[in-house]
């Protein structure tokens, strides 16, 4: 456990380090796929209605639905997640306009912060100049503490030994 008067090292983060959606983010999600179901429900009842078909169909349909909703969120809340780094590199999924979704941590040249639009992100940038950007905001954990891990996995992914 790092003591409070210094930061912690490679040593202190856990070789594989997991980060979900953010409530607020998986919230939204579940809430869309919600209007999703409501705009099946509504073809599926004009569809009953025309054709004749028993209630009974648009009910099937109402439960198999909403236990794809439930499934799917507690997918995005608790099962996968979206941004992974192991020992060997990282991988982000299921956030848009990412650019690189995946490199090994030897490929990282820089790691570096920023503020587009207001919005906290970090940018790895890539070997060959191309870079991946992580939206922090969509992440359940605390910016400063996403940032010191990174550092962390990306100092032992290069092999590097911070200085004490």
């Amino acid at each position: 456990m790092p003591s409070a008067d210094r930061r912690p090292g490679p040593a202190d983060v856990p070789a594989v380090s997991e980060y979900r959606f953010a409530p607020g983010v998986a919230a939204r999600l579940v809430g869309g796929l919600l209007v999703l179901l409501a705009l099946l429900l509504v073809v599926v009842t004009v569809v009953v209605a025309v054709a004749g078909l028993p209630v009974l169909v648009l009910g099937v349909v109402a439960v198999i639905g909403v236990v794809g909703v439930l499934a799917a969120g507690n997918l995005l809340t608790r099962r996968v997640p979206v941004v992974h780094f192991g020992p060997d590199g990282y991988r982000v999924r299921l956030v848009r306009g990412v650019g690189v979704s995946s490199a090994a941590w030897t490929d990282v040249r820089e790691a570096v912060t920023a503020s587009p639009d207001g919005l906290p992100v970090v940018v790895l940038r890539l070997e060959d100049d191309r870079a991946t950007t992580i939206p922090v905001t969509v992440l359940d954990v605390d910016r400063e503490q996403f940032v010191r891990e990174l550092q962390a996995h990306l100092q032992r992914g290069q092999g590097i030994t911070p200085l004490s």
